[in-house]
């Protein structure tokens, strides 16, 4: 069993990082994937948005079939929906995983993957009204939302909490403690600054 994430320039670093800690702990806590892969299109140094600089383990051409794939987002995105090269290779990985999962706005992605249409789906707080304007996805204002085998996060530190939960969906319970007691992932609900009352703020934040 193996994990593959998608890694581009421009991608936001805590949309791969932490889910990426989240896999490599249930791979060591609670027998996960054997693999937990980063994948770029072309080999060589990938530089995220904040400047971190990322050597991935394998290209698209030489990526073996995934069992899980997960695509974060970022202001590269913006591009990689209109790379073919990427969009067939996540539309081709799709086809024989058990589950697609993307985080923030690797959702446009999935949908310019063919993979999102006609689904429920979230994304960044910014961007939710750019996805309900694709109008075929069921837009929520969630932390993370499970469609089948079609997982999303809301932004960045929300794919730590998504895959947090696909670990307890498709390994259980017991798995999913290990990981996150592993992790110390016990976040502190204290919020700051009041903006949880900003007219933007999603849905579960509000309400929370």
């Amino acid at each position: 069993m193996n994990f593959g994430i998608v890694i581009f320039d421009q991608a936001e670093e805590l949309d791969f990082v932490g889910p990426w800690e989240m896999v490599t702990m249930w791979s060591r806590f609670a027998d996960g994937p054997e693999e937990c892969l980063l994948v770029a299109e072309k080999p060589g140094p990938v530089t995220c948005a904040k400047g971190m600089s990322v050597n991935p383990h394998t290209t698209f051409a030489e990526c073996p079939p995934l069992d899980y794939l997960l695509v974060p987002g970022g202001e590269g995105t913006r591009r990689e929906v209109s790379n073919p090269e990427m969009l067939s290779f996540v539309s081709t990985q799709a086809q024989s995983a058990r589950a697609v999962l993307s985080v923030c706005t690797g959702s446009f992605v999935l949908h310019a993957a063919s993979l999102l249409s006609g689904k429920r789906a979230t994304t960044h707080w910014r961007s939710l009204d750019r996805l309900r304007a694709l109008g075929d996805v069921d837009v929520l204002e969630q932390r993370y939302v499970q469609d089948g085998t079609v997982w999303s996060s809301a932004g960045v530190s929300a794919g730590t909490d998504m895959v947090l939960a696909f670990i307890a969906e498709v390994a259980g319970e017991a798995a999913a403690g290990k990981v996150q007691f592993g992790a110390e992932y016990y976040p502190s609900t204290r919020k700051y600054g009041g903006f949880e009352e900003h007219a933007k703020a999603p849905a579960y934040v509000r309400s929370s």
